[in-house]
């Protein structure tokens, strides 16, 4: 009973994060309109990226903290963090304010996104199947990411755009208590030191690479001296941080993991799938609320559609038994074509409902790869090394998301421009460039996911599901 109520807790905290990492989608507009109507949408990729940026620099921190103190403190600590940002966010007043925010709110989740499947890890128990909650815990990740925006458009119809993120509250205090005197999992830590320098040099790669994505060739030219210097910081950067990891006593991402073909091309996959799910998602809602006049929540609901194909993938893996390079390919290859559809029939005049069927086909697609990363990430790893390497996968996911929304979104920027000689905030005079840009946004990112079904082609994978008996499950490593 226990670990029953243990998983469920632990499932509802992954809901939780990947709600509010996609909630304001469907909200932008109210948003933009209450605190910045002139230069808002300017800005609307980082409220998507800050808290993704911030969620992917504490991941690697968040496996070595499960050695020092244990998985269900720092489990607990994530979500107060969570609650914390949440607050904050909803009382915001200006467009910076809320990013900021945005980004303690992805402190706290970086935390609900990994820690949560290590959780869900020490309640297994010997001889459980090993990626089976890693496959759960996915299937649910990926439900969040449909409904979120749906629930993001009710509290904005409502001109309440702040409740979207106070709701956290009572929920989040639910997992807390729970946590505290339903599960319990053994404490077995190791001390030792936090690689802060590593963290910050993975920091700074990735906040270089998002302002490079967003500002060259808009705030500054692709030439100019800022943008060079960037890129050049995010080169320096990224070269000191692979010789941190080859150092570093503890690493936030041991160098030996990603010598590992598997996990090595399966983190490839989530960095792609995460950049062009998150790109497709939140310029799906910008097309229906402003080319389309969709209200927010009923644009929301077009992602039930997802959400449907996401349960149906789910329900049918159980009986069709696929290969997972198999599923794989699969899962890519119906992402790719849902998304060079989307971009097909986004038009003014387009059926809708034939956007509603692609959807469901993305939904499928998308819960071929959902989870199933994960438990191949997690065969593929030493056991001591389980954690790390479970955190490592969501740290590949959450760039991808954070680099797709800057790049995706500077895009579209780029694309309106080149046709209007205008800036993105004065689109409304222009719909049909507007529309024609976002064409453009969706041929990217298919594109990404075909580069995915690519690297799915090669990957090297082991069918090795079970748990050795009588073996315990590590806290982290």
């Amino acid at each position: 009973m226990q670990r029953r109520v243990g998983g469920v807790l632990c499932l509802f905290t992954i809901v939780l994060a990947i709600l509010d990492q996609n909630i304001v989608s469907s909200a932008i507009v109210p948003i933009v309109r209450d605190l910045d109507p002139v230069h808002g949408v300017e800005h609307v990729a980082w409220l998507v990226a800050a808290f993704a940026l911030a969620a992917t620099v504490v991941l690697p921190l968040y496996g070595r903290l499960c050695d020092s103190f244990g998985a269900k403190p720092v489990w607990l600590g994530a979500v107060g963090v969570f609650l914390v940002g949440s607050v904050l966010c909803g009382a915001a007043q200006s467009m910076e304010q809320l990013i900021a925010f945005r980004a303690v709110q992805g402190v706290g989740a970086g935390g609900l996104m990994s820690v949560t499947m290590v959780v869900l890890a020490n309640l297994a128990e010997p001889g459980d199947d090993r990626g089976r909650s890693g496959g759960i815990g996915g299937l649910f990740a990926g439900f969040g990411m449909a409904i979120g925006p749906f629930i993001g458009g009710l509290f904005a119809d409502h001109d309440n755009w702040r409740g979207i993120f106070y709701v956290n509250v009572p929920l989040g205090l639910v997992v807390i208590i729970g946590g505290l005197f339903v599960i319990r999992i053994p404490r077995e830590t190791t001390r030792t030191d936090l690689d802060l320098p590593g963290a910050g040099l993975a920091a700074a790669f990735a906040a270089g690479l998002l302002l490079v994505c967003e500002w060259g060739g808009q705030r500054y030219p692709w030439i100019s001296p800022q943008i060079l210097g960037l890129a050049a910081a995010c080169v320096i950067s990224l070269a000191l941080f692979v010789w941190r990891e080859s150092v570093a006593a503890h690493p936030v991402l041991p160098l030996s993991l990603l010598r590992d073909r598997t996990i090595r091309g399966s983190y490839v996959i989530q960095l792609l799938i995460g950049a062009a799910m998150i790109g497709a998602m939140v310029h799906l809602m910008l097309y229906l609320q402003v080319a389309r006049g969709v209200s927010a929540s009923d644009s929301g609901l077009y992602l039930a559609f997802m959400a449907a194909g996401l349960a149906l993938s789910g329900l049918t893996a159980g009986k069709i038994h696929l290969a997972t390079r198999t599923a794989l390919l699969l899962g890519t290859a119906c992402a790719a074509v849902a998304i060079g559809a989307i971009a097909l029939f986004v038009h003014e005049g387009t059926s809708l409902w034939a956007l509603r069927g692609v959807l469901v086909l993305l939904g499928v697609g998308f819960g071929q790869l959902i989870g199933r990363l994960i438990t191949v990430v997690q065969d593929a790893a030493p056991r001591h090394q389980l954690g790390v390497a479970t955190t490592g996968i969501r740290f590949f996911q959450s760039m991808g998301t954070a680099v797709g929304a800057a790049a995706v979104g500077a895009v579209l920027a780029r694309v309106y421009q080149a046709r209007t000689g205008e800036a993105l905030a004065s689109h409304p005079g222009a719909m049909s460039d507007f529309v024609v840009s976002l064409d453009v946004v969706f041929v990217v990112a298919a594109a990404v996911v075909l580069l995915a079904m690519l690297v799915s082609a090669r990957l090297k994978v082991t069918e090795r599901s079970v748990a050795t008996k009588g073996e315990p499950v590590p806290a982290a490593a």
